[in-house]
């Protein structure tokens, strides 16, 4: 994974890094306050030896550098805690001494330090003066030998003397730390997370995972919800004009063999295929093509309620042979837009739309629209989708953002490729946008007065757009449809 990969999983993810610091930074906080206060006695000795017994002075230095070493240890020794509890009591053990006493010494010299370290502020002093005193009584004993004088002598050069403040805590310095450490665990977290994630969140995922040119990324607006077409109001939303960029994309995938049917699916059913093909034939018959819109999820059909049609007789009922096709399709609003409804619920939708009269209505849509549009089944739940496809000039696989996993994705287009369905490209639906592109748009879109504006919006008055259309639209219909078999 390259740093860049990581970085998008760092932005991706910044509150878990907040939180994450945040919460590090209150664990500080409060063992930061819950702490005891603790203080320090220090003393320093240092060590020489008469000129008796080393008559080089080189030598004689190398000798007490060997010997600072050992008198280190032994500050911290059994036998000189115990010798400091025995003298006045302090109110500790010879271990708790031999615990809160830590020594140092600074290389190439002869000096020795030693620390105590306590709660107690006077008690801290005052074993470190009872330890200095006890530990030159020690070394005089241990280096006298028998009949002789002690090589070695040792004098206090500084101290002893406790520190006025406490040296911990020390909130600063355990605030930035515990920063830090937050910083560091939320920034690997939020990595983790990203790599542990499997759902789309980007166009470059959708491209990895499919192997197909992303023809567009439609941005999520609340509004979609409640007027999910782009008409009225919403013809001129960020929504709308990325529509308008994946018609473009579209009808340019390919200027050799340009696609005149092309089947829009998903790997999973919820993706917005559907909303994604009204939208399409909408923004097609916009710009003047002679659009028609088949609704060929059997199983499921949306297209109606979101044209506001009758769906009572359409695509089903033409393939069984029950009415024919210049009956059934409906034209909507005042745009060279048609759309051929699902019809009944077949009990066998694979094997009807896999069918010959199937292969002869698209056939004879190919020759009477500049443009047929499929709105199909997904292609994981059901294997309509891959029949549609396999008949069409094309395929159009839509995903959202965040909901679908790249192996479904992968799986779906797979399921295409599989039997050589031409795969157009992929768009990446309800995507987030930056604010910037957003602003950039709304800086240099149309705004259409309330006055002149007679297009209606919304769901519920989409059906305003099918006027002409059903039985009393049928001569209307028949217009349109002149070079249609019948």
């Amino acid at each position: 994974m390259d740093l860049l990969r990581q970085l998008r999983h760092v932005r991706r993810h910044w509150w878990v890094v907040l939180v994450t610091v945040m919460v590090a930074l209150g664990l500080s906080a409060f063992l930061t306050v819950r702490a005891q206060p603790r203080y320090v006695a220090s003393v320093t000795f240092f060590v020489t030896t008469p000129n008796q017994g080393v008559t080089d002075a080189y030598q004689g230095g190398l000798f007490l550098q060997q010997r600072v070493k050992s008198y280190a240890d032994l500050l911290s020794s059994d036998r000189l805690a115990q010798s400091v509890v025995a003298e006045t009591p302090v109110g500790l053990t010879a271990d708790e001494v031999q615990h809160r006493v830590t020594t140092s010494t600074e290389t190439g010299t002869v000096l020795l330090r030693a620390s105590v370290t306590d709660t107690d502020q006077a008690r801290a002093l005052r074993v470190t003066e009872i330890l200095a005193a006890k530990f030159v009584e020690l070394v005089q004993k241990v280096e006298t030998p028998p009949e002789g004088k002690a090589p070695i002598k040792i004098e206090v050069v500084s101290g002893p003397r406790v520190s006025a403040s406490p040296v911990s805590p020390q909130p600063a310095r355990n605030l930035t730390l515990g920063g830090l450490v937050g910083l560091v665990l939320g920034v690997g977290l939020a990595i983790l997370r990203g790599v542990a994630d499997v759902r789309l969140r980007d166009a470059a995922g959708l491209q990895r995972a499919t192997g197909s040119p992303l023809l567009g990324e439609i941005p999520f607006e609340s509004a979609a919800r409640t007027a999910p077409l782009i008409v009225g109001e919403a013809a001129t939303s960020v929504r709308a004009e990325a529509i308008r960029k994946l018609r473009t994309n579209l009808r340019f995938v390919d200027v050799h063999e340009p696609a005149r049917v092309i089947a829009v699916t998903s790997a999973l059913q919820g993706e917005g295929k559907t909303t994604l093909s009204c939208n399409l034939a909408i923004a097609l018959a916009e710009a003047g093509w002679r659009v028609l819109l088949v609704d060929a999820d059997l199983r499921r059909p949306k297209v109606d309620e979101y044209l506001g049609l009758d769906a009572g007789v359409g695509l089903t009922d033409v393939l069984v042979g029950d009415v024919q096709v210049g009956d059934v399709v409906q034209r909507w609003g005042d745009k060279s837009l048609l759309v051929l409804p699902s019809g009944s619920a077949p009990p066998n939708p694979s094997e009807l739309l896999g069918s010959k009269a199937m292969a002869d209505l698209l056939l004879a849509l190919r020759e009477s629209a500049d443009i047929v549009i499929i709105d199909t089944a997904p292609l994981l739940a059901v294997t309509d989708g891959v029949v549609v496809a396999v008949q069409a000039d094309g395929a159009l696989l839509v995903s959202q953002q965040g909901r679908t996993s790249r192996s479904q994705v992968a799986a779906a287009a797979r399921s295409l490729h599989s039997v050589s369905v031409r795969v157009l490209g992929c768009v990446l639906n309800m995507a987030k946008v930056a604010k910037a592109e957003a602003y950039q748009y709304e800086a240099y879109r149309v705004v259409t007065s309330p006055a002149t504006s007679s297009v209606p919006t919304g769901r519920a008055s989409a059906a305003r757009h099918s006027e002409g259309a059903g039985v009393n639209g049928v001569s209307d219909r028949t217009q349109e449809l002149t070079r249609l078999p019948r």
